[in-house]
């Protein structure tokens, strides 16, 4: 029997969507800024092994893990500590972020405690029936080329995750040395903005109906015929839909490598001024820039106060595993 009031219907929809979990040092800083940048209606979660790093972020959801073992201390680049914490804490770790739709767990992949919770945690969450989007922050060039044991935490880190498909958010801090003015604490705060319109745009996208609908529903259903995939966003005045494209794809600062048959789940918001025309010239410089997808999916959304602005938000998947040595030299 259907619902026969409003307030029937708001029961049935679930309650909570979105959630950022920031692991570790890095994963935390970054979920800090974005917390400062503004995230409405996404719940910001911070998970560590060092109770000091934990107690000075500016988060209401806090997870110490290991408290019997590791004392509140940091993990040292332990991983095996880090592991047998996080399997001690499983149960209060899934009550607390299984009851989100999806999951942007962020770490950075130094060796420490992010890089051992991010596989074992994206993993955890799938039984749960929640949508883990891995967020990995690659260290820099000069990182890897001096220590080794970083650079092999990195490619066993990714190729955990990569093995696993769905959503991969590779940050490459690499790419942030054509900002080599700027202070590095401005430069991270950069990187963190970016990463904040690619959190947003997406929620933006499954949160509020379209003319062409993609829910989350829409979106599970694209990951699983997909493959390894990355988000990608881009905002540029309406005149240009050939440069939004350009722009999405290649000034970015994700890592990602798309094969000759890609698929794509492509939506557009845009105000009265995005028209039909407009909407086949940017499907057209997608489709020339991927290389002839096998698979195309669109959405849209007229959005009044954009004017003469069109963002555009995609995934595309079909993605090919890069190894880190790929990554730097291409960054």
């Amino acid at each position: 029997m259907e619902p026969d009031s409003l307030e029937e219907w708001a029961r049935l929809a679930p309650k909570e969507s979105f959630a950022v979990v920031g692991l570790g040092g890095a994963g935390g800083d970054a979920v800090r800024d974005l917390v400062q940048l503004g995230i409405p209606g996404v719940h910001a979660f911070a998970v560590n092994t060092d109770f000091r790093h934990l107690g000075s972020l500016p988060v209401e959801e806090r997870i110490l893990l290991g408290q019997r073992q590791l004392r509140g201390r940091g993990s040292g680049g332990n991983r095996a500590a880090v592991l047998a914490a996080a399997e001690e804490g499983k149960e209060e770790l899934l009550r607390r972020l299984g009851r989100f739709e999806v999951v942007f767990l962020l770490a950075g992949l130094g060796g420490g405690t992010g890089s051992a919770l991010l596989p074992y945690l994206s993993e955890a969450l799938r039984e749960t029936d929640a949508l883990p989007v891995p967020v990995v922050f690659l260290p820099f060039q000069v990182e890897m080329d001096t220590n080794p044991d970083r650079r092999a935490n990195v490619e066993e880190t990714l190729g955990e995750l990569e093995r696993m498909g769905g959503l991969l958010l590779a940050i490459a801090n690499e790419k942030l040395t054509r900002f080599g003015s700027l202070p590095l604490h401005r430069a991270f705060l950069l990187r963190n903005t970016y990463l904040h319109r690619l959190v947003a745009s997406l929620v933006d996208m499954v949160e509020h109906p379209s003319q062409l609908n993609v829910d989350l529903a829409s979106l599970r259903t694209h990951l699983a015929d997909a493959g390894l995939s990355t988000l990608l966003y881009g905002e540029c005045h309406i005149s240009e839909p050939e440069r939004l494209v350009q722009q999405a794809l290649t000034e970015t600062m994700l890592d990602f490598h798309v094969p000759d048959a890609a698929s794509a789940l492509v939506h557009l918001d845009g105000g009265s001024n995005l028209t039909l025309q407009t909407i086949q010239r940017i499907l057209s410089a997608m489709h020339q820039q991927l290389g002839q997808p096998r698979r195309m999916i669109l959405g849209t959304r007229y959005h009044a106060e954009r004017h003469d602005v069109v963002r555009l938000t995609a995934i595309v998947g079909g993605l090919k595993p890069r190894t880190m040595r790929d990554a730097l030299g291409s960054a």
